[in-house]
């Protein structure tokens, strides 16, 4: 998810592994502990648990995913590679994680969510599409981010959304329209309008890291400043709004579908969060020596451990329940009290902490190595 050969920042490190700690907690909690108990459980419907930081990891991701590309691309023009090797080395890289991201689906959520549209291959079409983006004035990028954003709900409603999430998760046939539209518009990560947060990261990228630090971070700041109040008011106005804005949607704040108030506030969050980070961090490296030396194995190896944290949780998942029950899906969600899923998401952290620093200092293969080994 990141490039190793990319000029590093701080700032982009410390921001991916944040985005790790939150990505490892919600899914340790939701797919080990999400209806435990049924009806009665504090857990039902665990989206609205207040603690639990569902929604903002995958943002954070796809949102660096466009700023570490737009620093490779930097590296690897200072290093004299043509733009004709970076352009097939970007598209090696997209088809890499688009191929991967189909063996995970069927490894990890079984065949019969080969199409489920997960976070790697909207990274991966994203590397494609960024290619072309790097090459347009930044203006545009940033324009037909937004355009992305705009259309989704109606997109969402001509596709007919709710009806692909009628069991609470994404569940479609294997048709090629069903395969296309959960693409575009009504899988877990859909084109439209995940494709705006890497879309809008490259474009930040731009600004943030290759001009003037003080006065491009404050204006960058008060951008996400303005995107969070913006998402703040559509969600106590969302009722009045037209359905061109809502998708239909009955709340403000989703992240399945990505509601246009969601998009707006998470995209604003990051922005503002990069904004403050980069005059603090990138310029200050030695300072903050002692949290770059655990952040950055984090975010550099942060393929290995998306991959890793879902193996080492969902496959003793269906074993148990194969066992158990029968049904290899049959403990999904109600394995164990949430307390429980939340000491082990700890646990995984630290280990993973500790094996991904051992991992860079021996230099032992990777799925990163695997992806710059295949695609470079």
């Amino acid at each position: 998810m990141s490039h190793p050969t990319a000029s590093r920042q701080a700032s982009i490190d410390v921001l991916r592994a944040v985005a790790i700690v939150l990505m490892v907690v919600v899914h340790f909690v939701e797919n080990l502990s999400g209806w435990y108990d049924g009806g009665s459980s504090p857990f039902e419907g665990v989206h609205r648990v207040w603690w639990l930081p569902t929604g903002f990891a995958a943002p954070v991701f796809t949102f660096l995913s466009g700023m570490s590309y737009r620093q490779w691309v930097r590296g690897q023009v200072r290093l004299g590679q043509s733009d004709e090797s970076i352009s097939k080395q970007t598209v090696r890289r997209g088809l890499f994680l688009i191929g991967l991201g189909f063996v995970f689906n069927v490894f990890v959520w079984l065949p019969e969510d080969v199409f489920n549209w997960d976070i790697l291959t909207l990274i991966g079409f994203s590397l494609l599409v960024l290619d072309v983006a790097r090459r347009v004035p930044g203006w545009v990028v940033v324009m037909g981010a937004f355009c992305i954003v705009a259309v989704s709900p109606a997109l969402r409603v001509g596709a007919d959304y709710a009806a692909f999430w009628r069991a609470g998760y994404f569940d479609y046939d294997f048709t090629l329209a069903d395969v296309l539209l959960g693409w575009l518009a009504v899988g877990y990560f859909p084109v439209f309008p995940w494709l705006a947060f890497p879309l809008l990261g490259h474009a930040m990228a731009a600004r943030l890291f290759e001009e003037r630090v003080g006065e491009r971070s404050l204006r960058i700041a008060l951008a996400g400043g303005v995107g969070i109040l913006a998402s703040l008011g559509m969600i106590l106005t969302w009722e009045m709004l037209p359905v061109a804005i809502t998708g239909e949607s009955a709340r403000g704040w989703t992240m399945f579908p990505a509601s246009t108030a969601y998009c707006v506030g998470t995209l604003g969050t990051v922005t503002l969060a990069a904004a403050l980070l980069h005059p603090l961090l990138d310029g200050e490296r030695d300072r903050w020596a002692w949290l770059l030396q655990w952040a950055t194995p984090l975010s550099r190896h942060a393929l290995s451990i998306y991959l890793l944290h879902h193996a080492v949780h969902i496959w003793p998942l269906w074993a148990w329940g194969a066992a158990t029950s029968g049904e290899t899906t049959g403990l999904w969600q109600v394995a164990m009290p949430p307390a429980a899923a939340l000491g082990l998401a700890v646990a995984f952290l630290v280990v993973a902490a500790i094996l991904f620093r051992w991992i860079d200092q021996r230099r032992i293969p990777s799925a990163e190595s695997l992806m710059r080994w295949v695609c470079d």
